[in-house]
């Protein structure tokens, strides 16, 4: 054939170019119907995992964490653990490798674990975080022993186990365990009416208000103001009921939204003034000076109360429908019998474990819907009184 130029192709060149486009067509061909490129295809993928799993396995060798020592990582993980904001913080990292959960479940680390790291939600309670906590109190954690301690008593109703436990932190002076047993000393709580011992709650609350516990000396306070329990001593319950306003408004202003908090109006009123109007003794004048406290925000539950809400929300109270439960929503404290707790003496509707809990809720909800006693129905208007066996409380 000739060309352009005048040259001629030769015959063997072609033959040869017809070879390679018959051999171009059927690798076409092939592929196009998956024969000689899946192989070389899938040898590829084995050949890639293979040194993926190379790498791996070069820098688990060559893992910096394997040459610290045991020493600094405990030291790290109790800092962890006593700064941790919720359960995940700390058990994201005990599942990094098996050397950190190993560690992570030493004494030392429970020990220090704070009552954020093990707050588990009550719809999410299975024996996986009950082992954690029996962990964390049996490595000497005070707050895992309150904590695990309440849950046991009020929630799974083992009375002496969680009675036990919280005996366990009161002795070490954790002040929140003490006020709880003076609350269930006070109402006989997992016992009868006869298993009252108002000294033995007296002591345990002057205890814990001797430690600061805001609710204790508020409740204190009350029971010298009453002779509830104690010989009668206004002036010096007075003084009780004074220091326990103060901490509470200095907790307030300590902390980082006190500006927030400052404007914040009860039971749902605005900063313009539109209030409900005041009873008389209910706090008039200074507030400090008021047997219910500040007009600021209720301080945030400790994760115990929290659970014990939730729980009885969820599943409602324990051995019937006749137990109830202490009206303060940031209290979570279920009757252990009928009866057991006081009610409301002016309506009569709504009931309390204790005076701390009674006079929270008074201003931050219960003093907007109190009705007199004028307002129920005539049987039980002209019953009225505890006849039912309740034990009135005052509200002013």
């Amino acid at each position: 054939m000739r060309t352009r130029r005048g040259s001629y192709y030769s015959a063997s060149a072609l033959v040869a170019g017809e070879a390679v486009a018959c051999s171009e067509e059927r690798t076409k061909r092939k592929r196009a119907a998956g024969g000689d490129s899946a192989p070389e295809g899938g040898e590829l993928a084995v050949a890639g995992s293979g040194r993926r799993r190379q790498r791996v396995q070069a820098m688990e060798e060559s893992n910096l964490f394997d040459g610290l020592p045991d020493d600094l990582v405990l030291c790290i993980l109790s800092k962890l653990s006593s700064t941790a904001s919720c359960p995940s913080d700390f058990i994201s990292v005990l599942s990094t490798c098996r050397r950190f959960n190993g560690l992570g479940l030493q004494p030392l680390v429970l020990s220090r674990a704070s009552s954020r790291t093990f707050a588990v939600r009550a719809r999410k309670w299975s024996d996986s975080p009950h082992r954690f906590l029996k962990l964390c109190a049996d490595a000497g954690n005070v707050e895992a022993c309150y904590t695990l301690g309440m849950i046991r008593f009020y929630c799974l109703q083992n009375r002496r186990s969680g009675a036990s436990l919280m005996a366990q932190a009161a002795i070490k002076s954790h002040a929140p365990s003490l006020y709880s047993l003076a609350v269930i000393r006070f109402n006989g709580s997992g016992g009868s009416k006869n298993d009252k011992d108002l000294r033995a709650g007296v002591a345990l609350c002057a205890r814990a208000a001797f430690l600061g516990h805001i609710d204790a000396l508020r409740e204190l306070g009350h029971c010298l103001q009453d002779g509830y329990g104690i010989r009668q001593n206004v002036t010096e319950g007075r003084r009780f009921l004074v220091q326990a306003n103060a901490r509470e408004l200095a907790a307030v202003l300590s902390s980082t939204n006190a500006a927030s908090l400052l404007a914040w109006t009860p039971h749902g009123g605005s900063a313009s003034g539109t209030l409900p109007p005041r009873r008389q003794g209910a706090g008039a004048g200074c507030p400090l000076l008021s047997d219910f406290g500040c007009n600021v925000p209720a301080p945030e539950p400790h994760p115990a109360n929290r659970f014990l809400y939730e729980w009885f929300a969820c599943r409602g109270c324990p051995e019937g429908s006749g137990l109830r439960m202490c009206s303060h929503a940031g209290c979570g404290r279920s009757e252990t019998r009928k009866h057991e707790f006081r009610r409301c003496s002016v309506c009569g509707t709504v009931n309390y474990c204790s005076r701390a809990c009674q006079a929270l809720d008074w201003k931050l909800r219960h003093k907007a819907n109190c009705a007199p006693l004028e307002m129920w129905d005539g049987e039980v208007n002209a019953g009225a009184g505890g006849g039912n066996g309740d034990e009135a409380i005052a509200a002013s």
